[in-house]
């Protein structure tokens, strides 16, 4: 396989990621649509750091640092829908008008 395959993978990847954002209803949803296009940018970091520096770990370390970034985020993420749940009972993203004053 050579760099093009994995690019378009991640590619395609990130354009499923960025149409879940934009066409679910759903938080969770969106959630793991963000998590996909977070993986697919893994991809690219492994893949570049195999084809450019094969016997550096540069991309892996980076790909740790993100899989480590993006549980972070999911749990924050997952801990203020459960909350906004419990007092809207909904995980609809347009109910979710909290935030406007």
């Amino acid at each position: 396989m050579t760099l093009y395959h994995y690019l378009a993978l991640s590619g395609l990847l990130f354009a499923a990621g960025v149409f879940g954002v934009l066409t679910r209803r759903n938080i969770i949803g969106i959630l793991m649509s963000i998590e996909l296009m977070l993986n697919s940018a893994n991809i690219n970091f492994a893949a570049f750091n195999s084809y450019l520096y094969p016997d550096r770990p540069l991309g892996q370390v980076a790909v740790i640092f993100i899989i480590t970034l993006a549980a972070a985020e999911v749990v924050v993420g997952l801990a203020l829908v459960m909350a906004i749940y419990k007092n809207l009972k909904s995980v609809y993203a347009e109910d979710y008008n909290i935030l406007k004053g």
